[in-house]
């Protein structure tokens, strides 16, 4: 070992590079947060050959001072701090100084700006990794600021070595674009790769203008199936779009979460996702979304990251309760409906238009019901058959096709049954095809719950009480959240500093293995703040039972008994999905019909 020494400035800037410069994506992130911290309301992003030949990014915000810019080029040299109270409420994007400083070790870097708006000040500072020397220049520039980053790892063959094909980089790159485009709706956006023009994207103000953009960066698909929400809680407020559970990924790649416009990947929220999910996504699928969450800065840790990409929160229990809240709510409100009058747009969706705010494509779609409902008891298994059968005979005269089939319900009116497994039904906009035994599965689920969430989880105790040996953080969790395991039927006490004793559990999971179940809950306990494990083992026996309680394949149901199953559907949370995921209907508006007999062509 040689003796402790001070590391070179080169060698500094080129070990920070390596946190904060993995490839091209990680210098356009950087800079483009510069520009948006500047108040930058137009951005142009040019790219040649991935990112590894060229990146040149320009906007229009206020620019640096001359004197200044060789302190731009200088580690832990910024404008967006000065203090620890700073730190602790940062509100911008970037506030490290290390980024140019970093990617000028790596790379020729030219930084031009000018800070006055009749552009009598520009001046340009050049960097080049090896001599890691800035030299200044006067250079016409309007106000704002271009920087032109040449030669990415040109004095760094190593790394140079690791970045991927051209293509795979660009995408990279693209993606950063598509992050930041989402968290500032009133930025225009261009982004061009090798002379060609990928990305022009106008600033939004209206609610329809930033639907229009989350449709132009994550596809007219999504906000065609997506359900927007708005809540309040306290402190915090959540708003933006999430995908239904038809619109489902095999991969995690259209999930957007932004905290005070910072787009972050956290495992609190993705676990607070999962949760509101659970019992209608098929398994394997992931659920798309593109929300914010606003809250004040002093009550979110940016400063964990060296990338920024995680951040803590002070109260992390709050914002999984706020999150999980607001999707399971507005998940469970949608509910079948046809969609208002619309028309045509030149980008392929549809504005409304009386509020002028785009919806789906005219037809069978997914929408909340204004009126309320209150489910009957949940029906044992057994009976479950027999009452749907004597409902529909003492409702035959309310539930009988229509003469007009524009006053039919969403779901319509029962036409006929086919094999035995599906009910076809008309209403307004088509041919609507139902699932018979996962629909009734649903509805049955969803009753089951309602009478426990009515009646309590009831509880047994055990003859002799379970001791289980845990640590004395579990402990203490165990102890603070005491009327949480009650509400959940079980009863906890500590034993002693490094044992707990199981004393009465719910008498649905009498057969389940308890002990792995409690360290299952405390461990949730201890990184989300919150589990429902004890509740997701308890929908698994009620789903069980409304899956063996539910219609059968090959049984025969008369015309009312089908539409009293889609009155049921109607009324249902969560009715577009069994209990297992699988879809419990599908429709075909009469267009589509056309098209697929090639009628008036």
């Amino acid at each position: 070992m040689s003796r402790i020494h001070s590391l070179s400035p080169r060698l500094a800037n080129q070990i920070a590079a390596g946190e904060v410069v993995e490839r091209p994506a990680s210098v356009v992130k950087e800079v483009l947060e510069n520009s948006l911290d500047a108040g930058a309301t137009r951005v142009e992003i040019e790219i040649e050959a991935g990112g590894s030949k060229l990146i040149r990014i320009r906007d229009n915000g206020d620019g640096i001072e001359p004197e200044d810019l060789p302190l731009a080029l200088a580690r832990h040299a910024t404008s967006k701090i000065v203090s620890l109270e700073d730190l602790e409420a940062v509100g911008s994007l970037g506030f490290r100084g290390e980024a140019l400083a970093s990617i000028g070790s790596v790379s020729r870097l030219t930084l031009t700006s000018n800070h006055r708006p009749d552009g009598s000040e520009g001046c340009a500072a050049l960097c080049e990794g090896r001599e890691m020397t800035v030299q200044l220049r006067p250079a016409p520039h309007p106000r704002g600021t271009t920087v032109e980053v040449r030669d990415l790892f040109f004095n760094t063959p190593a790394r140079r070595k690791f970045l991927r094909t051209e293509k795979t980089e660009f995408n990279h790159i693209e993606e950063v674009v598509k992050r930041l485009a989402l968290s500032r709706f009133e930025v225009d956006f261009s982004l061009r790769h090798n002379g060609k023009v990928i990305h022009q994207l106008r600033g939004a103000t209206s609610t329809a203008e930033r639907q229009r953009r989350v449709a132009a960066v994550c596809g007219p698909a999504f906000m065609e199936q997506a359900v927007q929400l708005e809540t309040d809680r306290g402190e915090l407020r959540l708003w933006g779009w999430t995908g239904l559970p038809t619109f489902s990924r095999s991969q995690t790649d259209l999930q957007y979460f932004f905290v005070n416009g910072r787009v972050i990947r956290d495992k609190l929220v993705a676990h607070a996702v999962k949760q509101a999910y659970r019992d209608v996504l098929y398994h394997g699928r992931h659920p798309a979304f593109v929300l914010y969450l606003e809250l004040d800065p002093a009550q979110v840790d940016v400063n964990v990251h060296p990338g920024k990409h995680e951040v803590r929160f002070r109260d992390s229990r709050a914002v999984h309760q706020c999150v999980f809240g607001a999707l399971h709510r507005a998940l469970a409100d949608v509910r079948p409906a046809v969609d208002s009058p619309a028309v045509a747009t030149p980008e392929g969706l549809a504005v409304d238009t009386a509020t002028g705010e785009i919806a789906r494509q005219p037809g069978l779609a997914w929408g909340a019901t204004a009126r309320g409902y209150n489910p009957a008891p949940a029906p044992a298994p057994g009976r479950a058959m027999e009452q749907l059968r004597s409902y529909g005979m003492l409702h035959a005269g309310e539930l009988a096709p229509q003469e007009q089939p524009e006053d039919a319900p969403p779901l319509g009116y029962a036409l006929a049954q086919l094999k035995g497994i599906y009910i076809l039904a008309e209403n307004s906009a088509g041919l609507v095809l139902v699932d018979m035994h996962a629909a009734h599965e649903r509805i049955t689920y969803e009753r089951l719950k309602t009478a426990r969430d009515r009646d309590g989880i009831r509880s047994q105790p055990l003859l002799v009480p379970q001791a289980v040996a845990v640590s004395q953080r579990e402990v203490a969790l165990a102890a603070d959240n005491a009327a949480l395991f009650e509400r959940l039927g079980m009863k906890v006490d500590v034993a002693g500093e490094e044992a707990l004793l199981i004393r009465e559990i719910p008498v649905a999971l009498r057969d389940s293995d308890i002990e792995a179940l409690l360290r299952d809950v405390l461990s949730d306990l201890a990184e989300y703040g919150s589990s429902d494990r004890i509740e997701a083992h308890l929908d698994e026996i009620l789903s069980t039972m409304a899956c063996h309680g539910s219609v059968r394949a090959n049984r025969r149901l008369s015309v009312p008994e089908m539409n009293a199953l889609l009155r049921d559907m109607e009324e249902t949370e969560r009715a577009g999905q069994c209990n297992h995921g699988r879809p419990t209907w599908t429709g075909m508006s009469l267009e589509e019909l056309d098209k697929l007999f090639l009628r008036g062509r």
